[in-house]
Formats: C-alpha cells, sequence, structure tokens
C-alpha cells in the first residue's frame, strides 16, 4: 500500500452552538463537543483507509476553554500515525468568539479508530507519511502513547518500550 499524507485525511467540520446543546451556564455539553470529534475523527480515520472505521478509544480529552452557546466551532481532525490496522487521529478544536470573530484554540483531543472489512474483521491500513514539523511531531508521540497503553494495558512488557525508554535515558545522559 501507498503511504498517504496527514493532509490527505485532513477533516474539518464548522458548525454553531445552539441552546439545546449547552448546559445551564449555557456552555457547549462536554458529550456533544465528544460526538463532534468522534464524527471528525471517523471521517478522517476513513479517508485515510478508505475502509470502514470503528472507534477503538479514546485516548485524551482536553476541555481546556468552555464554549459559549453561539461559538461557531470548527472541529479539525487527521490521521497523526497509522499502524498494522490502527490509526491515531488527532482533532484540534476552535471556537471563534461571537462578538469579535477571534479564532482561538479551545480544546483537542486523540482518538484510535480500527479499519475493519465487510465482516467487521481487522483489517491493513496505509502508513502514513508526516510533511510538517508539528505532522512529524505527532507521528512521533504516538507511538510513544501506544506503547505507553499496550505497557498499561499489560500487553506489552516496560523494558520493550524503546520509544518511552529513550525518553526517561536521554535525561539521564551526560552534561
Amino acid at each position: 500500500m501507498t503511504p498517504k499524507t496527514p493532509r490527505e485525511s485532513r477533516t474539518i467540520m464548522t458548525d454553531m452552538v445552539l441552546p439545546s446543546e449547552t448546559n445551564p451556564l449555557n456552555n457547549l455539553f462536554g458529550g456533544e463537543l465528544l460526538a463532534r470529534m468522534d464524527r471528525a475523527a471517523s471521517i478522517a480515520a476513513r479517508r485515510h483507509s478508505r475502509r470502514i472505521t470503528v472507534t477503538a478509544s479514546v485516548n485524551h480529552v482536553a476541555f481546556n476553554q468552555s464554549v459559549p452557546v453561539g461559538s461557531v466551532v470548527t472541529v479539525e481532525a487527521a490521521v497523526s500515525r497509522a499502524f498494522r490496522t490502527s490509526m491515531e487521529v488527532y482533532i484540534d478544536v476552535w471556537m471563534e468568539d461571537r462578538f469579535t470573530g477571534a479564532r482561538s484554540k479551545a480544546n483537542d483531543a486523540i482518538y484510535t479508530f480500527v479499519a475493519v472489512d465487510d465482516a467487521g474483521k481487522p483489517t491493513e491500513v496505509p502508513q502514513l507519511a508526516p510533511e510538517t514539523d508539528l505532522e512529524k511531531e505527532r507521528f512521533a508521540a504516538a507511538l510513544r502513547r501506544k506503547q505507553l497503553s499496550l505497557v498499561l494495558a499489560g500487553k506489552m512488557k516496560p523494558h520493550d518500550a524503546t520509544e518511552l525508554k529513550a525518553l526517561f535515558l536521554a535525561d539521564e545522559s551526560p552534561k
């Protein structure tokens, strides 16, 4: 399979926060934002794999800034790394101030998707070829996150997590 770039999977969804989607403080419900991020990430994973994709895990979510009613919210998702059958998708959430139009990063998240065939069995996906510095940074970090997840789940021995060990050994090098 020919490797693909994150640009090929990039998905941008823009919508307005409506009153029915907010909590008593008139801010977007966290669950509503999670659903929006899941949809955008699913599209990005499908664009990369050209297969049906299923959410395997929500690895990280940061609700850094409340998103008030009336705000314009843009969810941007792109595959940050592809493994054998799974893909990590990095999601950035941007908010546009309803009065000034200023755009700020409100939240981010990392989801993992698995590509499946018509019978629901995992199937291989193309590798990822990052191009920009940010894409390369996210690509490298994805392997560390995967190794940490496997270690915590008991599916990988800590001494086999070479990328994680390299982080700690780099701090111990002579100065």
